[in-house]
């Protein structure tokens, strides 16, 4: 992702690869989810950056699919 616009990358992809990235993200929001819960995860910003990473995949894939 680039720092400018994070979105612009996501916008060249098929909705393939975008279906793709949308389930390894969400593996790795529950998979840091449950991390935070025991009390193991070292960076708590991680969390945050999957969530919006997510979202901004999800939007992608939504505009792609309209």
């Amino acid at each position: 992702m680039s720092k400018k616009n994070p979105f612009s990358e996501l916008t060249g992809k098929s909705v393939e690869e975008l279906a793709q990235l949308e389930a390894e993200l969400a593996a790795k929001r529950f998979t840091l989810r449950f991390q935070h819960a025991v009390g193991q995860v070292e960076n708590t910003a991680e969390i945050r950056k999957t969530r919006r990473e997510l979202a901004r995949v999800k939007t992608a894939l939504a505009t792609k699919l309209a």
